[in-house]
């Protein structure tokens, strides 16, 4: 019995070897549900732009409610509306947008706009000038080969240059009757081409002083005036285009130090400014009905002697 009852166990000392493997198996798939909780955490940001693009692809876009317009959050755009309302027959303010991802809102930078806008209207002036510069100088052909007009062109101006040899006697401001056709062919080119005409006259720096011009100001403003009354004639160049300055002595082409220099001196220019009408609108003084009488009594006789004008510098 008592051998029977003494049974040996042949059973191995230690951690049985599927202990090992059983272990294995649990990291396994303790990683495994690590790696599945990672994917769980959705990135909102990333899934906002995947949704985006799928609703754009879908053509299906999003009405987004407020009360009023949205503007820009930064401190250069917080007037600014990132898109113009639609008008419903619903009193309420919506706007559509397809991509809600954005933080900032971009728009166009106004500053870079005007300037393009700017340039823009340089170059349409600039290739108009051109334009009616050759009209011009089409039209006073001879009068420029022989010498008694004078055309320059500059940026948004053309500058008709009279000089006084032809045109005027000396210290005088009735304009001579061979100088006459001349200005009714001026007159006709002008009524072609568009631009503000300032009409200046110009002296030397010799001083003058006679019962009717008490200084070159005096005498150069009437040779001014006399021309732009010539140009008036017939009425088919408006009044309003016309604006009358008399320089003196103080602006010569040319220094006053030879008798050639001074004549060139004795001038009368008439300078078309062509610009876009806001530039007009802003820039023109128009005359008034009161100044309007006063040049209109000032005009010189241009036909007959004036017994006033005394011939002398100017």
């Amino acid at each position: 019995m008592e051998e029977d009852n003494d049974v040996k166990c042949d059973c191995p000392a230690g951690i049985p070897a599927w202990v090992m493997t059983f272990a294995d198996l649990m990291s396994l798939l303790m990683c495994f549900f690590v790696l599945l909780l990672s994917f769980a955490e959705m990135d909102i940001q990333k899934f906002k732009q995947v949704k985006g693009s799928l609703t754009e692809a879908f053509g299906v876009q999003r009405e987004v409610s407020a009360s009023e317009i949205p503007k820009g959050t930064s401190l250069i755009a917080e007037e600014f509306s990132s898109a113009a309302p639609e008008h419903t027959l619903v009193n309420e303010v919506r706007q559509v947008t397809t991509d809600d991802t954005k933080q900032t809102l971009e728009f166009t930078d106004a500053l870079e706009k005007s300037e393009n806008d700017g340039e823009k209207d340089k170059q349409e002036i600039s290739e108009q000038t051109a334009r009616d510069s050759l009209k011009l100088k089409t039209a006073l052909a001879e009068e420029i080969e022989k010498g008694l007009v004078e055309i320059e062109t500059q940026t948004g101006a053309i500058i008709i240059r009279i000089g006084e040899k032809a045109s005027f006697p000396s210290g005088a401001a009735k304009i001579r009757n061979g100088f006459l056709p001349v200005l009714k062919k001026l007159r006709k080119a002008l009524a072609e081409v568009k631009g503000r005409v300032v009409v200046a006259g110009h002296t030397d720096n010799r001083p003058i002083r006679t019962a009717r011009f008490r200084s070159n100001w005096e005498l150069s403003a009437s040779r001014a005036v006399s021309v732009v009354h010539e140009l008036l004639k017939e009425s088919i160049i408006p009044r309003e285009r016309f604006v009358v300055e008399g320089h003196g002595d103080a602006h010569p082409i040319v220094p006053n130090d030879t008798p050639e220099n001074r004549a060139k001196n004795r001038r009368v220019e008439l300078t078309i400014v062509q610009e876009n009408d806001a530039n007009i609108e802003k820039e023109m003084n128009v005359t008034s009905p009161e100044s309007t009488q006063e040049v209109e009594s000032a005009e010189a006789p241009t036909t007959g002697p004036d017994p006033l004008d005394e011939i002398g510098a100017g």
